[in-house]
C-alpha cells in the first residue's frame, strides 16, 4: 500500500524539515482555532507562503481547525477557513461537528478530516462521520490492530493513524482535567498538561497519569495491511530536528531499511523513558507509563546538530519530463511536465547559425538537466533540434530558470462560496425540568423530581423498568459494539425506551436498537449548530453560563449539568490498576495530586476508567440564572442520603455546607 507520511509543522522551519526529509503532507495551524495554540503557527501571509512551498514540492497541506468553537466564534472560524482555501489549503482537520457542517454548507466540496478529538471509537461512529461528509478520519490512539481492522471494514473514508509522538492518558476530546483545574482547555488548544505532574495511586508522588510516547515504526507493514493510508506524526510543539528524525524513521521503515540507529536517534531527540506500542498491540499496563527524565533531556544535545544537517539543503523531490524544441528562425521552447500532470512552457532566444561547433541534442540535454538547488530532478528529456545551430549557455540557463519560476508560481483554484444557512428556530426556555444519571439504583431516592433518569448499561432490565429509567451507554467503547447492540436489543424488548449517549456512535447504536437517544456531555456541544445536529443535547460544561443560555435559546431541549463530580478523564489504561493493582484498589481507587487533593477513579465493565473531580459542581443556589430546557444531575460516588441532601439544597436554593465548585460556568475555559 502507498502510504502518506504526514508531518507536524508548528513553524516554517519544522515544515521545511518535514518536507525535505520526505513527508508527503504536513498539518499546521493558523493563529486561532487550533489545538496547539502554543505552537508557532502561521499568520495568513505565512500560511500562503507555506502552501506555495509545499505545493511546489508536491506536498499537501492540511489545516487544523480542531477546537470547539462558540456561537460568537463560529463566523470567524468559517472566514478563517475561506482565507485558507484561497491560499490553497487541501483539507481541514475538524473536531467541532457544528463547524464541520458550516464549512460543508459554505464551501461546497471542501475536504474535511475528522479529528481524533471527535471521540469516535466504534464502527457506527465512523459511519456517522462519513454520512456527515468527512472524507478522512483520524483513528483514536487507544485502538488495537484488530479494532482498527473492524473500523476499516465499516467505512469508505480514508484512515489516518498516529504512528509516533506524545500519548495522552485520556481518550482524545474527553479530557477536562486542564480546563477544570486551571481553565486551560485541551478542547480549546491550551492544555497545560497537568497529567505530567504527580497524580499518585498510593500517595507516593508517582506520575500515574503520564504515559510514554507512542511509536509504531516497527508495525508499518501490519498498519498497511489494515488499510490505513496516512501515517501521522504528532509534534507541532516540537523542534524541527524532532520532525526530521521522525519523518526519516517512518520513511526508512516504509522502505524496509529502518535500523537501530534510526530508533536510537528518535529516542534521543525526544522520549519519556522510551516508547510504547501497548495500545496497538493490546498490551496495556504499567510498562506504558513513563516520565521525561534528566537523561532523556540530555540525550537530545548529542543529536540535534546532526539532525539539523539532514534538512539544510533542498532535496530533489519531483521528477520532470522535459521536451525542448530548437528550430532555425524560431524561439527555443522548453516544456516541463510534472508527475501530477501539470505542464508549463517557456520560450527563449532564437538560435543563431553556428560559426564553430554546432549545438547537439546531447549537449542541450546536458545543459537543461542541471536542476541542482531546486526541488526537481529530470526523469526524461526529449530534444528536437535542427542541425547547425548555436545557443549561448546563458540563454539555456535563462530558459531553464523561466520554467522553474513558473513551476514555483502559486496556482490557486477558485473557491466557491455560499451563504451560511440560518439555523431553525429555537425552543422557549422556562424553568428547567430535572434529569439525572445515577451510577446505581441504590442511589435513587424514593421521591425524586426527575423527569428522566438513566442507569448504566449492565443494570438489569427489571431494575430499569422499576425506576422508569433509560439506559446510559458506556463511554469509550472499543471493539464491543456488537455486544452492546445485543444488550440494547434485550432492553428494548423488555420495554426500556431511552438511552443516554456519550458520543456520535452511541447515538447511532441507540437509534438502531429502537431507543430514543439523548445527548450526554461527552458530545462536547459548544455551539448552536452542533446542538441542532444532536438529540436533546447537553451543553458542554466548559462553556460560560451566558454561552450555555444563548445556546439553549437557539436550540431545542438543550440541557446543562448543574451538579456532579465532573469526569475529568476517560482512559483505557487504568492508572490505579497499573500502579497498585485491582486487588489493592477494591473499586475504591483514588489519585492524589502534589497538593494533597484526591480524585476518585471509577471503573466499569466495558473497558474504560473515569477520573472524577474530588469536589462536585454545584449550581443549586444559582438556578434562577440557568435558562436551559433541563438541568442534569450527574450522581457517581454519592450515597442515597447524599443524593437526597443535594436535592433538598436545590429545592431550597441554598449553598451547600460541603466543598463545591462552580466549574467553568463563571470563569470559562481559555
Amino acid at each position: 500500500m502507498q502510504f502518506e507520511i504526514l508531518a507536524p509543522a508548528g513553524s516554517m522551519e519544522s515544515l521545511i524539515a518535514g518536507v525535505r526529509c520526505g513527508a508527503h503532507a504536513v498539518y499546521l495551524g493558523g493563529q486561532t482555532f487550533n489545538a496547539r495554540r502554543g505552537a508557532g503557527n502561521f499568520s495568513p501571509q505565512e500560511l500562503q507562503a507555506a502552501v506555495q512551498y509545499c505545493h511546489t514540492r508536491g506536498v499537501k497541506v492540511y489545516m487544523t481547525l480542531n477546537t470547539l468553537v462558540s456561537d460568537s466564534e463560529l463566523p470567524g472560524a468559517v472566514a478563517a477557513a475561506g482565507n485558507a482555501l484561497d491560499a490553497g489549503v487541501d483539507a481541514f482537520i475538524v473536531q467541532d461537528l457544528g463547524l464541520a457542517a458550516a464549512l460543508a454548507a459554505v464551501y461546497p466540496g471542501v475536504h474535511l478530516h475528522a479529528s481524533t478529538q471527535c471521540s469516535v471509537t466504534t464502527p457506527a461512529g465512523f459511519q456517522a462521520l462519513e454520512k456527515m461528509g468527512f472524507r478522512r478520519a483520524v483513528i483514536p490512539r487507544e485502538m488495537t490492530a484488530a479494532e482498527i481492522e473492524e473500523i476499516r471494514r465499516s467505512t469508505q473514508m480514508e484512515l489516518e493513524l498516529f504512528v509516533h509522538g506524545a500519548l495522552c492518558m485520556c481518550v482524545s476530546g474527553q479530557c477536562y482535567l486542564s480546563s477544570v483545574l486551571g481553565a486551560r482547555s485541551g478542547n480549546r488548544g491550551l492544555c497545560a498538561q497537568p497529567c505530567r505532574l504527580p497524580f499518585s495511586a498510593d500517595a507516593s508522588g508517582s506520575c500515574d497519569l503520564s504515559l510514554k510516547d507512542l511509536s509504531l515504526v516497527r508495525h508499518l507493514k501490519k498498519i498497511g495491511d489494515l488499510g490505513v493510508l496516512s501515517l501521522k506524526i504528532e509534534g507541532r510543539m516540537k523542534r524541527p530536528e524532532y520532525v526530521a528524525a521522525a519523518v526519516t524513521a517512518v520513511k526508512h521503515a516504509i522502505a524496509g531499511v529502518l535500523d537501530p540507529a534510526d530508533e536510537a536517534q528518535l529516542q534521543s531527540v525526544f522520549s519519556r523513558s522510551g516508547f510504547t506500542d501497548g495500545y496497538f498491540t493490546g498490551q496495556r499496563g504499567s510498562t506504558m507509563f513513563g516520565v521525561r527524565s534528566k537523561a532523556d533531556v540530555t540525550a537530545a544535545k548529542d543529536v540535534l546538530r546532526d539532525l539539523a544537517h539532514t534538512y539544510e539543503k533542498e532535496q530533489p523531490l519531483l521528477g520532470l519530463n522535459l521536451q525542448a524544441t530548437c528550430r532555425a528562425g524560431e524561439p527555443v521552447t522548453l516544456r516541463a511536465t510534472l508527475e501530477d500532470g501539470r505542464t508549463v512552457t517557456a520560450d527563449g532566444d532564437v538560435p543563431q547559425p553556428a560559426r564553430n561547433a554546432a549545438l547537439t541534442a546531447e549537449s542541450l540535454a546536458q545543459r537543461l538537466g542541471k536542476w541542482g538547488g531546486t526541488p526537481y530532478y529530470v526523469k526524461k528529456i526529449d530534444i528536437e533540434i535542427d542541425d547547425g545551430l548555436f545557443l549561448p549557455a546563458a540563454a539555456v540557463n535563462a530558459l531553464r530558470r523561466a520554467v522553474a519560476d513558473q513551476l514555483e508560481a502559486p496556482f490557486p483554484q477558485p473557491v466557491e462560496r455560499r451563504p451560511l444557512p440560518p439555523l431553525p428556530a429555537g425552543g422557549t426556555a422556562g424553568k428547567p425540568y430535572y434529569t439525572a444519571r445515577f451510577a446505581n439504583a441504590a442511589q435513587i431516592p424514593e421521591n425524586h423530581p426527575f423527569r428522566r433518569i438513566f442507569l448504566p448499561l449492565g443494570t438489569p432490565a427489571n431494575t430499569l423498568l422499576a425506576h422508569n429509567a433509560g439506559v446510559e451507554l458506556p463511554r469509550g467503547v472499543f471493539g464491543i459494539e456488537n455486544k452492546i447492540c445485543r444488550e440494547l436489543a434485550i432492553l428494548k424488548a423488555a420495554g426500556v425506551k431511552n438511552a443516554l449517549c456519550p458520543d456520535l456512535g452511541a447515538i447511532q447504536i441507540a437509534r438502531a436498537a429502537g431507543l430514543e437517544p439523548y445527548g450526554d456531555f461527552g458530545l462536547n456541544v459548544f455551539n448552536s449548530r452542533t446542538a441542532h445536529l444532536l438529540p436533546h443535547p447537553l451543553a458542554s460544561f466548559e462553556l460560560r453560563q451566558e454561552d450555555v443560555n444563548r445556546l439553549a435559546a437557539n436550540g431545542n431541549d438543550v440541557g446543562a449539568l448543574v451538579y456532579g463530580h465532573l469526569p475529568l478523564m476517560l482512559t483505557r489504561n487504568c492508572p490505579v490498576q497499573a500502579h497498585i493493582g485491582c486487588a489493592a484498589c477494591q473499586k475504591q481507587g483514588r489519585l492524589t495530586d502534589r497538593k494533597g487533593c484526591t480524585f476518585p477513579v471509577v471503573c466499569n465493565p466495558y473497558g474504560c476508567t473515569q477520573l472524577l473531580n474530588g469536589v462536585p459542581l454545584y449550581m443549586g443556589d444559582r438556578m434562577r440564572e440557568m435558562r436551559t430546557a433541563y438541568a442534569h444531575f450527574y450522581f457517581s460516588v454519592e450515597s442515597q442520603q447524599q443524593v437526597q441532601q443535594v436535592l433538598d439544597l436545590f429545592a431550597a436554593g441554598q449553598k451547600p455546607d460541603f466543598p463545591y465548585t462552580r466549574g467553568l460556568y463563571q470563569r470559562g475555559a481559555l
